[in-house]
């Protein structure tokens, strides 16, 4: 059977029309044949690429580098998936994947090489992502830790305070509530700052632990610790965890997710209408999710949506917001393997709907 370039089979064809580069080069370091994908990706017509020696085409920091490897193929070594950057005529940078099989006695080299741009820029933005990840995790770390050790010495001198309080000399029954209020909600102030402590200390050795929680007794908890909050907003929480009691999560998560999407409710609710307040589980699909929803000034989700979950981001002229409870919130859910969405409008409230792994 005739395979020649006229036969059944033409492997000019195939030559042609490949996106991967084929070319042949000598060992004198210029191109003998090229297919169409070169000129069509470099910019470069055809005669310029024949007329000038391959190593000016090449990126000037893998110049060494590639004639370094260049040598190594005339020594009849194959070169396999090489990667190096070549420039096109206008200045873009071009990253390239190579094999080439030498054939010293014809003193040329045969090579493919593939397009790995795209790729390239995606591992690019990734490593760049997560070395901003990286550095924003040791300055939470760093917060962290200044904001628990500065807090300790006030919380244990308000709590001494209550100590020299004698009680049996008021006899007020609403000073005496007060009293054992702000006494109640300093002790748990004091110990939701040493579990933060432990936390901390625990992630920086093992992984987060994650446990059976009673979604009831975790948001109790919670409610307790902003109790006078809640009472003066006049908020009404309506709680419905009939689908599912428990779920299996790391505790100190699951309150702090209570507690920042309570205090966000109520902090940007209406002027005109106290904060209704909806939690409730779900199980859909044979997922376990939560769903917190509230009557509030909501945000523009066209405008906001891909920073809602950022870190310092604020959609509102609040005084009181700083632009991390959401960011806590979206990587507490993130870590463990769920998921959170939101839905919201303006003046219309939001809808925060986060979806367990386990």
């Amino acid at each position: 059977m005739n395979t020649d370039s006229h036969g059944p089979y033409n492997f000019d064809n195939f030559f042609n029309i490949s996106a991967d580069f084929i070319c042949i080069a000598g060992f004198d370091g210029y191109f003998r044949r090229i297919n169409p994908a070169v000129s069509k990706l470099l910019g470069f017509s055809e005669e310029e690429l024949y007329a000038r020696p391959i190593s000016s085409f090449v990126y000037a920091s893998d110049l060494k580098i590639t004639i370094e490897t260049r040598e190594k193929v005339y020594k009849n070594k194959p070169l396999l998936n090489f990667e190096n950057r070549y420039l096109t005529k206008t200045g873009e940078i071009i990253w390239l994947s190579w094999t080439s099989m030498p054939v010293e006695s014809e003193r040329l080299v045969y090579a493919i090489a593939k397009n790995i741009t795209h790729k390239k820029r995606i591992e690019e933005e990734r490593n760049l992502l997560l070395a901003n990840l990286t550095q924003i995790n040791k300055e939470l770390t760093v917060l962290s830790h200044k904001t628990s050790h500065d807090l300790k010495s006030p919380i244990n001198n308000m709590l001494s305070v209550f100590s020299l309080i004698d009680s049996t000399k008021i006899h007020d029954p609403e000073t005496l509530e007060l009293i054992s209020t702000l006494k109640l909600t300093s002790e748990n102030l004091k110990q939701t700052l040493n579990d933060s402590i432990d936390e901390l200390i625990d992630n920086e050795n093992i992984n987060t632990q994650i446990e059976k929680i009673n979604l009831n007794e975790a948001l109790n908890e919670v409610l307790i610790s902003i109790n006078s909050l809640v009472q003066d907003s006049k908020a009404e929480i309506n709680i419905d965890f009939s689908a599912f009691e428990n779920v299996t999560f790391n505790k100190a998560y699951i309150k702090s997710i209570f507690l920042n999407l309570l205090t966000n409710s109520i902090k940007y609710a209406k002027p005109d209408a106290p904060p209704i307040i909806t939690i409730q589980s779900k199980k859909v699909n044979g997922i376990n999710q939560l769903i917190f929803s509230d009557n509030g000034l909501g945000f523009d989700l066209d405008k906001v949506k891909n920073r809602i979950f950022g870190l310092y981001e604020k959609f509102h002229s609040n005084n009181d917001s700083n632009g991390i409870g959401l960011y806590l919130v979206y990587n507490y859910i993130t870590s463990l393997g769920g998921r959170i969405a939101v839905e919201s409008k303006i003046n219309e409230g939001a809808t925060f709907t986060i979806s367990f792994k386990y």
